[in-house]
């Protein structure tokens, strides 16, 4: 089988889907977010070329954890960017009876991308703007493949949450919300919309590499900003989750 190429792993995770999972950061990236937290999986050249059983065992060890909702999740960098090499993987996961989910940005727009989404259990969509312009101030990438992908969730009935990262003067003003809301509001697959809070935690990193942390001046959220999201998004949504 194709080897994947894996950052990192966290083990006992309770933010990246439901229940306890083990997350498995991979390399590679086309988006460049300006406020990323994992700069250092950007470059497709880095990581470790891993072999998927060395993952499915893993996995496998740590089933006893899952009970309850839990299981692996994919993320990044971008899964779908190893979507081919990933896809059967996942099989072997379901063939265990492990509960995957695929964090991605939905940037990627292939065969293989669309194989591996079919085949998740639970996609959490990373929306970044749903503003062409803004996304791609924030990104360096255009929003329409993002679109296009929630659109093929939606068509296939593949489970999907929104995952949406509330930054101070980028990502918060109520018409870019609303307007989220619109165009989303009559989808039937979306499980839950997540609201993240903007931190700074991975602003080490890019010093770390050399680079310059773009918005080392952005404020992190004020509770009024949170709570006012928050009801924004339940305007148009009856799961809203603020994490």
């Amino acid at each position: 089988m194709e080897h994947i190429k894996v950052h990192s792993y966290e083990s006992m995770g309770t933010y990246d889907g439901p229940g306890i999972r083990l997350v498995v950061f991979l390399q590679g990236c086309q988006f460049h977010c300006l406020y990323c937290a994992n700069p250092d999986t950007i470059d497709i050249s880095g990581g470790k070329s891993t072999d998927p059983e060395e993952i499915l065992k893993m996995a496998v060890s740590q089933k006893p954890f899952f009970a309850g909702g839990g299981g692996v999740t994919f993320s990044g960098g971008e899964p779908t960017l190893q979507a081919r090499a990933l896809v059967p993987l996942v099989r072997m996961l379901h063939a265990e009876g492990i509960h995957v989910c695929i964090d991605t940005n939905g940037g990627v727009r292939t065969g293989d991308a669309e194989e591996l989404l079919s085949l998740t259990d639970l996609v959490l969509l990373d929306i970044k703007q749903i503003s062409p312009i803004r996304h791609k101030s924030l990104t360096g990438r255009d929003n329409a493949p993002v679109l296009e992908t929630a659109r093929y969730l939606e068509d296939n009935s593949i489970p999907f949450r929104i995952r949406y990262v509330l930054v101070p003067g980028y990502s918060d003003a109520e018409e870019d919300i609303r307007a989220l809301g619109e165009h989303f509001k009559d989808y039937k697959m979306i499980r839950q919309v997540d609201i993240l809070p903007y931190h700074t935690l991975g602003a080490h990193k890019w010093k770390a590499l050399g680079k310059k942390y773009a918005l080392e001046d952005v404020p992190l959220n004020t509770k009024e900003q949170l709570s006012k999201a928050k009801s924004l998004f339940e305007e148009f949504f009856p799961n809203v989750v603020l994490n």
